[in-house]
C-alpha cells in the first residue's frame, strides 16, 4: 500500500492540491497552497509511519482562521476513515 501512495505523492502536482481543495470548499491562498504541497511531499512519508503522532494544530498559523477550521475538519474526516489502514 505503501508504493501506491509514494507513487501517488511523486506524480502529485500543485494543482492536484488546488482541485482537492476546492472540492472540500477550500480557497487556498497561493502561499497556503505552496505550503501544503511542500508540506505533503516532505512529510508523507514521517506520517505514514506514525500517523498518531501529527498534530495538525502544530500548522495553524499557516492558513487563515476560515481555511485551517476547513482543512480540520476535512483532516478529522478522512484520519478517522482511513487510520486502520496506517
Amino acid at each position: 500500500m505503501f508504493n501506491i501512495i509514494e507513487r501517488y505523492i511523486n506524480n502529485m502536482s500543485v494543482d492536484d492540491i488546488r482541485n482537492f481543495a476546492t472540492a472540500k470548499d477550500i480557497n487556498l491562498s497561493d502561499d497556503e497552497l505552496t505550503f501544503t504541497y511542500n508540506f505533503v511531499k516532505k512529510n508523507y512519508r514521517d506520517f505514514l509511519k506514525n500517523p498518531k503522532v501529527f498534530d495538525i494544530r502544530r500548522y495553524k498559523n499557516n492558513y487563515s482562521e476560515e481555511n485551517f477550521n476547513k482543512i480540520s475538519k476535512v483532516w478529522n474526516e478522512y484520519y478517522n476513515r482511513y487510520s486502520s489502514y496506517l
